[in-house]
């Protein structure tokens, strides 16, 4: 089944589970947002944002988005000729997040533009378990179950090590991952559970659930420990440019994380915000930076980068 197959990506994560069990030339399609591995950037691009975000701030994307989707509108837009073009056999979308990719009701309506009707798998995971099912789920799709299953069980290794190791510590910080960082948000679905495997706890965080907007006030009294900067969807450079928007919050210096300089900025996009195998990394990245003297980081430098409360000020003194 697995022979000549076209298949046509909406999600980045997906994207890296059909290059993790070894189909990506059978990749015909994907969206402007999936960059890894980077072999992906010479496909065709057949989702695309239907918003401008480039030069918005946290709180400007964060109307629109609500603004858009309160009006029933999507955030994405198919192209429809590419995608008749391609004529795909599968394509691999979900129905979780409306904020994330093209959604059920947008494959309904594009499914009419095509000849004949692809398989559609929809991905929508809330934990890790899911995700290691969905990667079985393409696996089977794609008639690549043994590399589904093999590529699985080595993940569950990493988590394990991670896990187990995790057992001995003697302390769990309090970790809040802020998924969006003007207004603040925090951690929902995977993360909170990824926190805890890593030896953390992330009190804010809604397991299994869509991360929610929270009052500054519940941070404070919360007094996170060790605070992630996490803005669902961005990397690295993304999150440096919008860290000094921890600084407008009253009191922010206040928080144990700030005092103690354990505030990191991470690439989120890359590690956390896409349910794929990279999560796992993900798990690695957080244990190192709740305990980095018992959990190292071999991953790349770039994944995430410490921040002090004095360059939190120099950057927003500068703006």
């Amino acid at each position: 089944m697995g022979a000549g197959m076209r298949i046509v990506s909406f999600l980045p994560s997906a994207t890296e589970m059909v290059y993790a069990l070894g189909l990506g030339d059978q990749l015909a399609g994907v969206t402007h947002e999936c960059d890894y591995p980077p072999a992906v950037k010479s496909k065709p691009v057949v989702v695309r944002s239907a918003i401008e975000t480039k030069d918005l701030t946290s709180q400007e994307i964060d109307e629109v988005v609500s603004r858009t989707l309160k009006a029933g509108q999507s955030l994405y837009t198919v192209d429809e000729a590419l995608l008749k073009q391609l004529a795909p056999d599968l394509i691999l979308t979900q129905d979780l997040c409306q904020v994330c990719a093209p959604s059920g009701h947008e494959i309904g309506r594009v499914l009419q533009f095509l000849q004949r009707s692809p398989q559609i798998v929809y991905l929508t995971p809330t934990c890790l378990e899911e995700i290691f099912d969905n990667i079985q789920q393409v696996g089977e799709a794609t008639g690549r179950t043994d590399e589904a299953d093999g590529l699985v069980r080595r993940l569950r290794r990493r988590v394990e090590a991670v896990a187990d190791r995790a057992l001995s510590l003697s302390s769990r910080p309090r970790v809040f991952c802020m998924e969006w960082l003007s207004p603040p948000y925090n951690a929902g679905h995977w993360m909170p559970e990824l926190v805890e495997l890593a030896g953390g706890v992330d009190g804010l965080g809604r397991k299994g659930k869509d991360s929610i907007r929270l009052a500054w006030k519940q941070i404070l009294e919360y007094a996170p420990e060790v605070l992630i900067l996490s803005p669902c969807g961005f990397h690295l450079e993304q999150v440096l440019r919008q860290a000094h928007l921890l600084t407008t919050y009253p009191d922010w210096e206040r928080l144990p994380a700030v005092e103690r300089g354990r505030i990191y900025a991470v690439d989120a996009s890359s590690y956390f915000a896409r349910p794929g195998p990279r999560v796992v990394d993900g798990i690695e990245l957080l244990a190192h930076l709740v305990h980095p003297d018992r959990f190292p980081w071999s991953g790349p430098p770039e994944a995430y980068r410490s921040l002090s409360a004095e360059e939190l000020r120099l950057i927003s003194a500068k703006r």
